[in-house]
């Protein structure tokens, strides 16, 4: 057992063994906050005026064996608590604001579970200390001892039984919860299914919505572009001075046209021209119908 900041103790280590340990001192050598830490560890009362003066809180750590299988044993692991190596962890903390906290096997438990374990792991004898046999508890175990093999044999099949029952329960809880579980993702996942199938997706509409977005995210870009293109090919109406593509190649165009029939290449040429003027006009009006969409 450690003690931390409780009353004349700042910080002590006591080992006891198996058996009858007196405590045994001078007067104000710390004899009682030993058993007072005991206390502590075993589910007593916490009075705050016992931390140290100075300190936030008192501490009490303590480490006991116990053999697999006993009471103390099963009573800790039904509660959640682990053994660490044979041993059972206990702590209790004391703030000097009055806040009492308890641990048991790495879990934080109630008070009372500690007081529940104190029985079956040390008795302390002092002034009106040993009263167990006032315990119901006690009485019956006395009587089981007593009765024999008669008690003990069906006792221990109860016992058997009972720690399955409780391991069965235990996992069918589980299962239970389990089930529930998977019930609650089960309608999770059919109303993602029905929103979706409400959405109505087709194949590479993802891809059509990104390019969507692309588009309107440039939209204003997009179109001056587009006009602007547009004006270069087919003239602006607001500048009829303007010189545009359009007007140039049908220049050319005429000009070819006039003497075409003097040189077989020279037609081909206007040919040529003439294409490439029906193709500013037809690339002209999609520019126009793309900067009004």
């Amino acid at each position: 057992m450690r003690i931390r900041s409780l009353g004349v103790i700042d910080d002590a280590v006591v080992e006891l063994s198996p058996g009858f340990t007196a405590v045994t001192g001078e007067t104000g050598a710390g004899k009682t906050m030993v058993v007072t830490s005991l206390g502590l560890l075993l589910g007593g009362r916490a009075d705050p005026a016992l931390v140290r003066i100075g300190s936030e809180k008192a501490v009490v750590e303590g480490r006991v064996t116990v053999p697999p299988g006993a009471s103390a044993a099963v009573r800790a692991e039904e509660a959640g608590a682990e053994l660490d190596d044979g041993a059972l962890l206990l702590s209790r903390t004391v703030s000097a604001e009055g806040r009492s906290r308890a641990h048991l096997g790495g879990r934080s438990v109630p008070v009372g579970l500690l007081a529940e374990l104190a029985d079956d792991l040390v008795a302390v004898h002092g002034q009106t200390d040993q009263q167990g046999l006032l315990k119901l508890s006690r009485q019956r175990q006395a009587l089981d001892r007593y009765a024999g093999d008669g008690v003990a044999v069906p006792l221990a099949k109860y016992g058997e039984a009972y720690r399955r029952l409780r391991a069965v329960a235990a996992e069918l809880e589980e299962i239970v919860t389990r089930a529930r579980e998977r019930a609650q993702e089960a309608d999770m996942l059919r109303y993602g299914l029905d929103e979706i199938a409400g959405v109505e997706p087709r194949a590479g509409e993802d891809a059509e919505l990104a390019e969507e977005a692309e588009r309107l995210g440039h939209a204003e870009a997009l179109s001056s572009a587009a006009t602007a293109a547009h004006s270069a090919l087919a003239g602006n109406p607001e500048d009829p001075e303007g010189i545009d593509a359009a007007t140039l190649v049908a220049g050319a165009h005429r000009a070819l046209e006039a003497v075409r029939s003097h040189d077989p290449a020279l037609a081909a040429l206007a040919d040529r021209i003439g294409e490439v003027g029906i193709l500013l006009g037809d690339v002209a009006g999609e520019l126009a119908g793309y900067a009004d969409d």
